[in-house]
Protein backbone atom coordinates (compact mmCIF):
# COMPACT_ATOMS: atom_id res chain seq x y z
CA UNK A 1 0.00 0.00 0.00
CA UNK A 2 1.34 3.56 -1.10
CA UNK A 3 1.96 6.45 2.06
CA UNK A 4 -0.54 8.88 0.42
CA UNK A 5 1.01 11.24 3.31
CA UNK A 6 4.29 10.70 0.83
CA UNK A 7 2.68 10.75 -2.50
CA UNK A 8 0.85 13.63 -1.99
CA UNK A 9 3.24 16.25 -3.85
CA UNK A 10 3.53 14.16 -7.08
CA UNK A 11 0.07 12.42 -7.39
CA UNK A 12 -1.67 14.51 -9.34
CA UNK A 13 1.54 14.64 -12.21
CA UNK A 14 1.60 11.10 -12.03
CA UNK A 15 -1.48 9.98 -12.90
CA UNK A 16 -2.88 12.32 -15.96
CA UNK A 17 -3.33 15.75 -13.79
CA UNK A 18 -6.06 18.13 -14.93
CA UNK A 19 -7.55 15.97 -17.76
CA UNK A 20 -8.20 12.98 -16.03
CA UNK A 21 -9.77 14.67 -13.56
CA UNK A 22 -11.62 16.50 -15.71
CA UNK A 23 -12.99 13.49 -17.71
CA UNK A 24 -13.33 11.62 -14.13
CA UNK A 25 -15.59 14.60 -12.53
CA UNK A 26 -17.61 14.87 -16.19
CA UNK A 27 -18.88 11.26 -15.76
CA UNK A 28 -19.39 11.45 -12.52
CA UNK A 29 -21.64 14.73 -12.67
CA UNK A 30 -23.40 12.43 -15.82
CA UNK A 31 -24.56 10.10 -13.69
CA UNK A 32 -25.90 12.63 -11.14
CA UNK A 33 -29.77 12.57 -10.55
CA UNK A 34 -31.00 16.01 -12.29
CA UNK A 35 -32.43 16.97 -7.97
CA UNK A 36 -29.31 16.27 -6.53
CA UNK A 37 -28.14 19.23 -3.84
CA UNK A 38 -25.52 17.59 -2.15
CA UNK A 39 -22.57 15.73 -2.80
CA UNK A 40 -19.70 13.93 -1.01
CA UNK A 41 -16.89 12.87 -2.36
CA UNK A 42 -14.97 10.09 -0.53
CA UNK A 43 -11.59 8.77 -1.10
CA UNK A 44 -11.04 12.88 -2.39
CA UNK A 45 -7.39 12.66 -2.29
CA UNK A 46 -5.80 16.08 -3.37
CA UNK A 47 -9.20 17.53 -4.69
CA UNK A 48 -8.69 17.72 -7.87
CA UNK A 49 -11.53 15.83 -9.02
CA UNK A 50 -13.70 17.54 -6.44
CA UNK A 51 -13.20 21.00 -7.48
CA UNK A 52 -14.51 20.09 -10.89
CA UNK A 53 -17.65 18.06 -9.38
CA UNK A 54 -19.35 21.88 -9.78
CA UNK A 55 -22.32 22.62 -11.28
CA UNK A 56 -25.56 25.19 -10.22
CA UNK A 57 -27.01 24.52 -6.89
CA UNK A 58 -24.64 21.11 -5.78
CA UNK A 59 -23.06 21.78 -2.93
CA UNK A 60 -19.94 19.79 -2.56
CA UNK A 61 -18.26 18.17 0.54
CA UNK A 62 -15.11 15.85 0.38
CA UNK A 63 -13.48 13.27 2.83
CA UNK A 64 -9.97 11.75 2.81
CA UNK A 65 -7.88 10.21 5.57
CA UNK A 66 -4.30 11.33 4.65
CA UNK A 67 -3.30 14.75 5.98
CA UNK A 68 -0.94 15.03 3.38
CA UNK A 69 -3.68 14.25 0.77
CA UNK A 70 -6.42 16.69 3.00
CA UNK A 71 -3.61 19.49 2.94
CA UNK A 72 -3.65 19.82 -1.16
CA UNK A 73 -7.18 19.34 -1.12
CA UNK A 74 -8.20 21.91 1.56
CA UNK A 75 -6.81 24.54 -1.05
CA UNK A 76 -8.81 23.01 -3.68
CA UNK A 77 -11.93 22.27 -1.83
CA UNK A 78 -12.15 24.76 1.36
CA UNK A 79 -14.50 24.59 4.19
CA UNK A 80 -16.34 21.34 2.46
CA UNK A 81 -12.92 19.42 3.19
CA UNK A 82 -13.07 16.87 6.34
CA UNK A 83 -10.16 14.48 7.75
CA UNK A 84 -12.13 11.56 8.19
CA UNK A 85 -12.06 7.17 7.59
CA UNK A 86 -14.11 6.25 4.64
CA UNK A 87 -15.60 3.45 6.74
CA UNK A 88 -16.85 5.33 9.45
CA UNK A 89 -18.57 8.37 7.53
CA UNK A 90 -18.92 11.54 9.76
CA UNK A 91 -22.77 12.05 8.14
CA UNK A 92 -26.00 11.39 9.67
CA UNK A 93 -28.00 8.68 7.91
CA UNK A 94 -29.69 9.80 4.91
CA UNK A 95 -28.44 13.17 5.18
CA UNK A 96 -27.18 13.40 1.38
CA UNK A 97 -28.26 13.19 -2.00
CA UNK A 98 -25.33 11.58 -3.84
CA UNK A 99 -21.82 10.07 -2.89
CA UNK A 100 -19.07 9.34 -4.93
CA UNK A 101 -15.81 7.39 -4.68
CA UNK A 102 -13.31 7.31 -7.91
CA UNK A 103 -10.44 5.28 -7.45
CA UNK A 104 -11.00 4.37 -4.32
CA UNK A 105 -12.67 0.90 -3.95
CA UNK A 106 -9.57 -0.79 -5.19
CA UNK A 107 -7.09 0.32 -2.49
CA UNK A 108 -8.90 -0.88 0.24
CA UNK A 109 -8.90 -4.96 1.42
CA UNK A 110 -12.68 -5.08 1.18
CA UNK A 111 -15.11 -2.27 0.07
CA UNK A 112 -17.91 -3.79 1.95
CA UNK A 113 -17.69 -1.67 4.47
CA UNK A 114 -17.19 1.83 2.75
CA UNK A 115 -20.34 0.63 0.25
CA UNK A 116 -21.92 0.56 3.68
CA UNK A 117 -21.71 3.60 4.82
CA UNK A 118 -22.01 4.96 1.85
CA UNK A 119 -25.77 3.77 1.97
CA UNK A 120 -26.36 4.60 4.77
CA UNK A 121 -25.83 8.30 4.96
CA UNK A 122 -27.88 8.26 1.45
CA UNK A 123 -31.49 9.50 1.87
CA UNK A 124 -33.23 7.43 -0.29
CA UNK A 125 -33.28 7.90 -3.74
CA UNK A 126 -30.24 9.10 -3.79
CA UNK A 127 -26.97 7.87 -5.57
CA UNK A 128 -23.75 6.11 -5.22
CA UNK A 129 -21.43 6.56 -7.90
CA UNK A 130 -17.92 4.18 -8.38
CA UNK A 131 -15.24 3.37 -9.89
CA UNK A 132 -14.83 -0.11 -10.78
CA UNK A 133 -12.80 -2.76 -12.21
CA UNK A 134 -9.77 -0.37 -12.28
CA UNK A 135 -7.38 -2.92 -13.02
CA UNK A 136 -8.60 -4.00 -16.30
CA UNK A 137 -9.27 -0.69 -17.58
CA UNK A 138 -5.19 -0.42 -17.94
CA UNK A 139 -5.68 -4.32 -19.30
CA UNK A 140 -6.30 -2.47 -23.54
CA UNK A 141 -5.55 -4.84 -26.24
CA UNK A 142 -2.08 -3.59 -26.83
CA UNK A 143 1.40 -5.28 -27.72
CA UNK A 144 2.35 -4.86 -24.29
CA UNK A 145 -0.31 -6.17 -22.60
CA UNK A 146 -0.21 -9.94 -24.69
CA UNK A 147 3.15 -9.80 -23.67
CA UNK A 148 2.28 -9.75 -19.81
CA UNK A 149 -0.60 -11.78 -20.24
CA UNK A 150 1.64 -15.33 -19.41
CA UNK A 151 3.50 -13.55 -16.31
CA UNK A 152 -0.34 -12.34 -14.71
CA UNK A 153 -0.74 -13.38 -11.16
CA UNK A 154 -4.08 -15.68 -10.58
CA UNK A 155 -5.39 -14.21 -7.75
CA UNK A 156 -9.23 -13.66 -6.20
CA UNK A 157 -11.58 -10.61 -7.73
CA UNK A 158 -10.22 -7.64 -6.93
CA UNK A 159 -12.25 -5.22 -3.94
CA UNK A 160 -13.93 -2.88 -7.11
CA UNK A 161 -14.99 -5.98 -9.35
CA UNK A 162 -18.41 -5.05 -10.38
CA UNK A 163 -20.11 -8.17 -9.38
CA UNK A 164 -18.54 -8.24 -5.71
CA UNK A 165 -19.48 -3.91 -5.75
CA UNK A 166 -23.04 -4.85 -7.10
CA UNK A 167 -23.75 -7.69 -4.42
CA UNK A 168 -22.57 -5.80 -1.38
CA UNK A 169 -24.61 -2.89 -2.71
CA UNK A 170 -27.98 -4.78 -3.18
CA UNK A 171 -27.03 -5.60 0.38
CA UNK A 172 -27.54 -2.75 1.44
CA UNK A 173 -30.50 -0.93 -0.66
CA UNK A 174 -28.38 0.11 -3.42
CA UNK A 175 -29.63 -1.18 -6.98
CA UNK A 176 -27.74 -0.60 -10.28
CA UNK A 177 -29.13 2.93 -11.68
CA UNK A 178 -26.61 3.52 -14.69
CA UNK A 179 -23.10 3.29 -16.02
CA UNK A 180 -20.55 5.75 -17.88
CA UNK A 181 -16.77 5.30 -18.94
CA UNK A 182 -14.14 7.81 -19.18
CA UNK A 183 -10.66 8.31 -20.51
CA UNK A 184 -7.68 8.14 -17.93
CA UNK A 185 -5.49 11.15 -19.98
CA UNK A 186 -2.01 10.84 -20.11
CA UNK A 187 -2.10 7.34 -18.59
CA UNK A 188 -1.06 5.04 -21.80
CA UNK A 189 2.35 3.69 -21.17
CA UNK A 190 5.30 3.17 -23.34
CA UNK A 191 7.22 -0.17 -23.61
CA UNK A 192 10.25 1.66 -22.40
CA UNK A 193 8.40 3.14 -19.25
CA UNK A 194 6.82 0.21 -18.35
CA UNK A 195 10.22 -1.79 -18.72
CA UNK A 196 11.53 0.86 -16.19
CA UNK A 197 8.64 0.20 -13.94
CA UNK A 198 8.66 -3.89 -13.64
CA UNK A 199 12.49 -3.59 -13.03
CA UNK A 200 11.96 -1.53 -10.48
CA UNK A 201 9.73 -3.94 -8.31
CA UNK A 202 6.22 -1.69 -8.91
CA UNK A 203 4.32 -4.65 -10.40
CA UNK A 204 5.73 -7.40 -8.22
CA UNK A 205 2.09 -7.75 -6.79
CA UNK A 206 0.60 -8.59 -10.08
CA UNK A 207 3.79 -10.30 -12.40
CA UNK A 208 4.70 -13.70 -11.36
CA UNK A 209 8.34 -12.64 -12.29
CA UNK A 210 12.24 -13.89 -11.27
CA UNK A 211 15.46 -12.01 -11.60
CA UNK A 212 16.03 -13.52 -15.23
CA UNK A 213 12.37 -13.28 -16.28
CA UNK A 214 12.56 -9.88 -15.42
CA UNK A 215 15.45 -9.32 -17.99
CA UNK A 216 13.92 -11.02 -20.23
CA UNK A 217 10.64 -9.02 -20.37
CA UNK A 218 12.29 -5.77 -20.43
CA UNK A 219 14.50 -7.23 -23.39
CA UNK A 220 10.93 -8.21 -25.28
CA UNK A 221 9.01 -5.14 -24.21
CA UNK A 222 12.72 -3.18 -25.82
CA UNK A 223 12.13 -4.64 -28.77
CA UNK A 224 8.64 -3.55 -29.34
CA UNK A 225 7.95 -0.77 -32.00
CA UNK A 226 8.02 2.45 -30.99
CA UNK A 227 9.40 1.46 -27.39
CA UNK A 228 9.07 5.20 -26.40
CA UNK A 229 5.83 5.80 -27.93
CA UNK A 230 2.91 5.45 -24.80
CA UNK A 231 0.16 3.22 -25.82
CA UNK A 232 -3.42 3.64 -25.46
CA UNK A 233 -4.78 5.46 -22.15
CA UNK A 234 -6.84 3.81 -20.39
CA UNK A 235 -10.92 3.61 -20.07
CA UNK A 236 -12.07 3.73 -16.63
CA UNK A 237 -15.46 2.53 -15.73
CA UNK A 238 -18.24 4.28 -13.13
CA UNK A 239 -21.75 2.45 -11.76
CA UNK A 240 -24.26 4.48 -10.46
CA UNK A 241 -26.30 2.83 -7.56
CA UNK A 242 -29.43 4.37 -6.32
CA UNK A 243 -31.07 3.47 -2.95
CA UNK A 244 -34.58 2.72 -2.64
CA UNK A 245 -37.31 4.66 -1.22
Amino acid sequence: MLDYDVEALTYDASRGGVPRAGAAARAVLALLPSGTRTLLDVGCGTGLVTERLTRPGLRVVALDASPGMARLAAGRVGPGLVLGDCRRLPFADGSLDAVCAVWLLHLLPDAAAVVAECARVLRPGGVLVATVDKAAGHDMDSDMARLLAPHRVRRAPASDAAPRVLAVAAEHGLRRAGEARFTGHGQGRSPARLAGDIADGRFASELALDAEQTGALARELALLPQPEVPRADPVFRLLALRKED
